[in-house]
């Protein structure tokens, strides 16, 4: 991707899209702790953090430069760009459930702002 783009693709916002994504595991690993059995909370919480991450690891819109531009199970941009939305806010909202609801929404407003200044990539997605 060209840097002219917009500020999608720069090394600053690929670093804090990588911070929101381990965030986002980390809310879906806490809603697990809280609402699980308490003999399942060890499983579920590794067990479905790792299922979120398999899932947005393994779908992905080939040639995209956020990634490595590889997958392995070729996504059209629109349904990767609903399923990055479903993890982002998905994180928030699984916070929010299990009773974080401050942080969730600090989140939430960081998320909406990341995806204001990277309209340049959302675009691509929709393109693709």
């Amino acid at each position: 991707m060209n840097s002219r783009w917009g500020l999608g693709y720069h090394p600053a916002m690929l670093g804090l899209r990588l911070a929101l994504e381990v965030t986002a595991l980390v809310c879906f690993g806490y809603w697990a702790w809280h609402v699980s059995a308490h003999g399942l909370r060890y499983v579920t919480v590794v067990g479905i953090p790792v299922l979120v991450a398999v899932v947005w690891g393994v779908f992905a819109t080939p040639g995209d430069a956020s990634r490595s531009g590889d997958t392995v199970v070729a996504t059209v941009g629109p349904l990767r760009l609903l399923l990055e939305l479903a993890v982002f806010f998905g994180g928030a909202a699984a916070a929010y459930v299990a009773g974080a609801q401050t942080p969730a929404l600090v989140l939430a407003i960081v998320l909406v702002a990341y995806h204001a200044v990277s309209l340049d990539r959302i675009g691509w997605l929709l393109r693709n």
